[in-house]
């Protein structure tokens, strides 16, 4: 048996679908080659094996930000019913901040460019910053008093 012979138990993956944070950590929703859509799973990034794939998707997203006509709404005025929940993670993709934001109703979360999530849920934004702000004083016996 040749170490190149397929493995029956490793699945392959034929396409990312998205991406969301769970627990602090990005996850990718995947087709499975072989397999009906049924079968499609969410999985941790440090268990795949698919750089190609995943930078794929990642600039499909970016691409699909950038190349909307000025005239179309944007993806969080896409559908008036979306409204947004929260965002619960940030990400840097091909140079570009986007903020992963979950929906109210909606268990799937989107990617979306901070440039647009600043214009358009500007206080959600605020709240993430601020959900992450840590201050740190200097210690008064450390280091010099400031007049």
């Amino acid at each position: 048996m040749s170490d190149f012979e397929e493995n029956p138990d490793e699945f392959i993956v034929e396409k990312v679908l998205r991406v969301r944070i769970r627990n602090g950590k990005k996850e990718y929703f995947l087709k499975w080659k072989g397999y009906p859509d049924s079968e499609n799973t969410w999985e941790p990034e440090e268990n795949l094996d698919c750089p190609d794939l995943i930078k794929q998707f990642e600039e499909n997203a970016k691409k699909l930000a950038k190349t909307r006509p000025a005239g179309r709404p944007s993806s969080i005025e896409s559908d008036a019913n979306k409204t947004v929940e929260r965002i619960i993670g940030a990400t840097e993709s091909s140079g570009e901040l986007m903020f992963l934001i979950k929906w109210q109703g909606i268990d799937i979360a989107d990617l979306v460019p901070a440039k647009e999530a600043n214009v358009k849920c500007p206080q959600a934004v605020i709240k993430f910053y601020e959900e992450r702000l840590t201050w740190h004083t200097p210690d008064s016996q450390s280091s010099p008093a400031r007049t």
